[in-house]
């Protein structure tokens, strides 16, 4: 596992802070693994540390065995939530490391894999979370689907409606189960895109359910406020995931991946991390209906 030691608190040129491309060519068969990433990515594991911003705080994250969705969980625990972490079984490898780096901090961690295209799973999900964490306050959606297609001639039906299920049907079934569990002060963070505003030729599917989510976002925000629970986004541009070497983008793109933006390089998932701590903190009590991006330079509208 690659470490990379304090680069989050020892100030230092940006440009330069992570690998830059190029990157070797790489491939995965979907969903992968980020432990066969070269380079690999950083999730934190070594260079965030908690301050107890979210001590007692009880979380249910998605796609929490890589990429934002790891990193979101290592910053959680160690701010001093307990977490119930969800990705698919294949992802079983990786998510067990997040396990045990969340224990390592003292905090407990529910492993639920299962599939989200399933709404009996995703209200599943969101009861057994509560049971086992005695409550839940944070719902971090971040699970998603992104196969990238040349043409529309090329993308299918059934691709279509995995990528809607994977990233819209279960984020309303996700939240609508959630919303019935938590108390005044809660929150819900979900994971919109760069991709919501300024979309790809090869990401049809992907860009269109990441605009639904920014929709989706500030509408349930104006609507759960008066429960006291607040609603916001996280809209990253180009981070080094495992999304991307699983026909996320191009295999030709891959080498360059990153280096279009401001900053010439990907960002890394422990670099989105401390946004979803502010989101799901106090600290963030006057916030709502917001997307905040993550992007290296190219600014949402």
């Amino acid at each position: 596992m690659k470490r990379y030691a304090g680069n989050q608190y020892s100030m230092q040129n940006p440009l330069t802070q992570y690998p830059q491309p190029e990157f070797p060519a790489q491939h995965q068969p979907e969903p992968g693994l980020d432990s066969k990433m070269r380079p690999e990515p950083d999730h934190g594991e070594a260079s965030y540390v908690g301050f107890g911003r979210l001590k007692g705080r009880k979380a249910l994250i998605t796609g929490a065995d890589s990429g934002i969705g790891r990193a979101t969980a290592i910053a959680y625990a160690r701010e001093g939530a307990d977490i119930v972490l969800n990705y698919l079984p294949e992802e079983e490898s990786d998510a067990q490391e997040v396990v045990a780096l969340i224990t390592a901090e003292g905090r407990r961690a529910i492993a639920l894999p299962g599939d989200l295209k399933s709404e009996a799973f995703c209200k599943s999900l969101v009861g057994n979370a509560v049971e086992a964490l005695g409550g839940l306050d944070i719902l971090v959606n971040v699970a998603g689907k992104q196969i990238a297609q040349q043409h529309i001639s090329e993308l299918s039906s059934e691709q279509f409606d995995h990528t809607f299920k994977t990233n819209v049907y279960a984020l309303f079934w996700l939240c609508k189960a959630a919303v019935a569990h938590m108390p005044p002060g809660a929150t819900i963070i979900n994971t919109a895109s760069i991709q919501s505003y300024d979309p790809s030729a090869t990401l049809l599917d992907y860009a269109s359910t990441k605009a639904a989510i920014v929709a989706f976002t500030k509408a349930l925000a104006s609507q759960v406020i008066d429960q006291g629970i607040r609603v916001n986004a996280v809209a990253p541009g180009p981070i080094w995931t495992v999304l991307q070497p699983t026909d996320g983008q191009p295999a030709e793109k891959i080498p360059t991946f990153g280096a279009h933006v401001p900053m010439k390089r990907p960002g890394q998932p422990a670099e989105c991390a401390p946004l979803y701590v502010l989101l799901a903190s106090q600290e963030s009590s006057y916030i709502t209906g917001e997307v905040f991006g993550v992007t290296g330079g190219n600014p949402l509208p």
